[in-house]
């Protein structure tokens, strides 16, 4: 039986280092998101995740701007760090929005309801695609590597041959793509997720926005009664 790992370099490697500031860019976008959010959707201040995430985003720009095979482990933790700290601040925006629904939703007006629900969805987005970016084949510095790891997703430049150049590998628009139609159709489109992980992966984000469009739909409902 051939080693996976070996068979994986059929998948194709990167010729050159991707730059992180695309990553970057998105992370500081999301966490500028909490910025819009009503105070009591949020844990603390507005502006505490903006600033945990520029905080830590810093240093690893300065030493790390670039993704590379022999990326220092703390750069990879501090980028790990960073997306939790957004997904979770989002989880739980997402959370006491639906408990002031729940428990006193006639203080929820339209554009409140209109503004946090966008924020909440748009930050879903931007989160789960550095997820993938960052978890596919074991990340943006690993997939650089002559046998990385065996993909999580399937994209059709992998599947179709003549579509894309030789050694073809995915870079960070294509995740936000896979996040954006992922978000929006609640399914995946045109690339596959292969493993558990990936799965699993998808099958949170669209849970989360189904949940946050059902919200807005059923108060605008209760608003046009």
């Amino acid at each position: 039986m051939p080693d996976s790992r070996k068979a994986s370099k059929a998948w194709g490697v990167a010729a050159k280092s991707e730059p992180r500031w695309p990553a970057a860019l998105t992370i500081l976008i999301a966490a500028g998101l909490n910025l819009a959010l009503p105070a009591r959707y949020s844990l603390g201040p507005t502006w505490l995740i903006p600033v945990l995430v520029v905080v830590i985003l810093i240093p690893v720009m300065i030493v790390a701007p670039r993704r590379l095979p022999q990326e220092l482990r703390w750069t990879q933790i501090a980028a790990f760090v960073n997306i939790s700290i957004v997904n979770a601040a989002n989880v739980i925006s997402l959370a006491l929005l639906i408990r002031t629904l729940v428990t006193n939703g006639k203080s929820v007006t339209g554009p409140e309801l209109l503004i946090s629900a966008v924020a909440i969805w748009m930050t879903n987005v931007l989160v789960f695609a550095l997820w993938y970016w960052e978890m596919d084949r074991g990340g943006p510095d690993v997939r650089l590597r002559p046998e990385h790891e065996p993909p999580d997703f399937l994209f059709p430049q992998m599947s179709v041959p003549g579509c894309a150049p030789g050694g073809w590998s995915p870079a960070f628009f294509d995740y936000l793509y896979v996040s954006w139609t992922n978000a929006t159709a609640f399914s995946p489109t045109d690339t596959m997720p292969l493993t558990p992980f990936a799965k699993a992966l998808m099958l949170v984000q669209s849970a989360a926005s189904l949940l946050t469009l059902a919200i807005v739909a059923s108060r605008a409902v209760n608003i046009l009664g």
